[in-house]
């Protein structure tokens, strides 16, 4: 009788130190996501992929950040419960980087993708000329974020690494914007060989200027020539825009008939997203990326189909409604250009009517209409004004 309660004892213990394992293992992970849901709830703009493993020796936090505020508050939650911990969290950028934790793309369109490999989903995009953060390396590809926020992977070839310094270094060297859909970097006044093409907003470092072109230097060395009529000295451009509610839907128009391209920014395709915050790029405003990031911004106008309330520019968002049992999803987004009609990238970047009557009437996205925002002359930490707010591309 006495060996047998010896091993229910045993047993018993070994239920209730799993049961109090389980329970610290619960509260942990209740800790963690509610960092997460404070400092990261949207993993395509913030990374906090933070976890517990639990070992003879305890609990040890793994995993990896770029957010070094959410991991001090972690810890800092912790150690006020008590939960003993061995911290072997990375924060980002990776060590390995060597100081080089930032770059410039060097494409006229780097294909940003979900993982790192040429076949993975290509997430978003980032033109010639953009300043991005490099967080880590995985292999021939690099982790970066774009200004936006964005968080993709981008194959080496297509970005410059460079110090802080290098960096600032360009940002106060002289450059020009390409302000064509589309075109080309030659490698002399009248030579026809390309070096590169070129899409809208690439922005290059100008080292001089004839009576018709532009002397220009890529981020990675290469240099050549682009025609004056088709870029303006960026600063230049920046004083000049107006950003009026005519300017946007003049700006949108210049796209008709551009690809429809899941996950595309630029003038060589763009989905709904990317050619609603490409038109307002060109006009000196950066938007989140996303529909479902974007109808987060600026202020609500409508929600009703009251479209009489709309000026152009504003941001019509449609998709699925809210019920009892499952969240709105918003999935699409176009523009407002007057006159009952909207401009979108829908197959390819088309105008489409809410009049019945037109020839144009779009029933379907009529139908699954959310609500509009206006961002036009709002004040938004989600938008970024370049004259104001953003200081990479500011020049001499």
């Amino acid at each position: 009788m006495h060996y047998f309660s010896k091993i229910l004892i045993i047993l018993l213990l070994l239920v209730l130190g799993c049961n109090s394992k389980e329970g610290v293992n619960e509260n942990l992970e209740a800790y963690i996501e509610a960092i997460k849901k404070e400092h990261a709830p949207d993993k395509r703009v913030a990374l906090f992929n933070i976890e517990g493993k639990h070992s003879a020796d305890g609990w040890t936090l793994i995993g990896e950040s770029n957010l070094p505020d959410a991991v001090f508050a972690l810890k800092g939650k912790l150690n006020e419960v008590g939960l003993a911990y061995t911290d072997s969290i990375k924060i980002l950028p990776d060590a390995s980087l060597k100081g080089k934790h930032v770059a410039l793309v060097t494409n006229s369109v780097a294909n940003l993708r979900s993982e790192p490999k040429h076949s993975a989903e290509l997430s978003t995009q980032a033109t010639l000329g953009t300043p991005v953060k490099v967080w880590k390396k995985e292999g021939g590809w690099y982790y970066i974020q774009t200004p936006d926020k964005y968080l993709a992977w981008v194959n080496s070839g297509e970005i410059s690494l460079m110090t802080d310094a290098e960096q600032e270094a360009w940002t106060n060297q002289k450059k020009i914007i390409y302000t064509n859909t589309y075109g080309h970097v030659f490698s002399g006044i009248d030579a026809q060989t390309r070096v590169s093409d070129l899409v809208a907003g690439s922005i290059l470092e100008t080292t001089g200027e004839g009576m018709d072109f532009y002397t220009v230097r890529f981020p990675d060395g290469r240099e050549g020539f682009v025609k004056k009529e088709e870029a303006s000295p960026y600063n230049s451009w920046l004083g000049t825009l107006d950003r009026s509610q005519e300017s946007l839907v003049a700006t949108s128009k210049t796209l008709m008939g551009v690809p429809y391209l899941w996950g595309g920014t630029s003038t060589k395709g763009m989905d709904c997203s990317g050619f609603t915050k490409t038109i307002y790029f060109l006009n000196g405003l950066i938007i989140p990326r996303d529909a479902s990031q974007q109808v987060h911004a600026g202020v609500p106008i409508d929600s009703t189909k009251s479209f009489d309330q709309l000026q152009k520019g504003d941001l019509l968002f449609f998709g699925r409604k809210a019920t009892d049992s499952t969240a709105e999803k918003v999935v699409h987004v176009g523009m407002w250009i007057g006159n009952n009609e909207f401009i979108h990238a829908s197959d390819r970047v088309r105008i489409s009517s809410m009049d019945k009557d037109a020839e144009n009437y779009d029933e379907y996205n009529l139908n699954r209409y959310l609500r509009s925002k206006r961002v036009l002359g709002q004040e938004d930490e989600a938008l970024i004004n370049l004259e104001r707010n953003y200081t990479f591309y500011n020049s001499n």
